[in-house]
């Protein structure tokens, strides 16, 4: 892919809303997020999946648009009371997975799926 050899991201996910103001305070002060330019961000990845498997995130994605977005954090407790606290509904507390991850996953006002946690691909360590 291009760009892929100078490090610099070559997808960056798009999620449209019905009320782009509301969603960036839900993703600002809710999940934490950064208001770098409201049209673009610097950095970002995408994860993919095949449809119709089984879990609390194929069941979220069910009822959501065709996709999820997952984010790299350090202190997911943390975050994820922070984004309980302002009102975001959890769909899955924060969890040991398999693969040496720690992730929780939640859903914005307008069905979004986010789900934030230590997995990091690619990352040295």
């Amino acid at each position: 892919m291009a760009g892929a050899a100078s490090g610099v991201p070559t997808i960056y996910p798009t999620i449209l809303y019905d009320d782009a103001r509301a969603a960036i305070r839900t993703l600002t002060q809710g999940l934490g997020f950064t208001e770098e330019a409201v049209y673009e961000g610097e950095n970002g990845r995408v994860m993919l999946g095949s449809k119709g498997r089984e879990g609390v995130f194929a069941r979220a994605m069910a009822g959501a648009g065709p996709a999820g977005v997952y984010v790299v954090v350090d202190e997911v407790d943390e975050h994820c009371a922070r984004a309980r606290e302002f009102g975001v509904e959890i769909l899955m507390d924060p969890t040991d997975q398999d693969y040496g991850s720690r992730d929780y996953m939640a859903r914005d006002a307008e069905g979004n799926v986010w789900s934030f946690g230590t997995y990091a691909p690619g990352s040295a360590g």
